[in-house]
């Protein structure tokens, strides 16, 4: 499942979800490195 994260304000990541850390943050492969950071939420159309 793709999943896309905020590393900063204005860094975004999407990539294969990986899982859940305990202090809430989600990690995202992309590629062969993986990042961790905030869920973004998704927007209402």
């Amino acid at each position: 499942m793709m999943q896309t994260i905020r590393l900063g304000s204005c860094i975004l990541v999407q990539g294969i979800f990986v899982r859940i850390l305990p202090d809430g943050r989600v990690q995202v492969r992309d590629g062969d490195r993986i990042f961790s950071g905030q869920p973004v939420t998704k927007a209402a159309a």
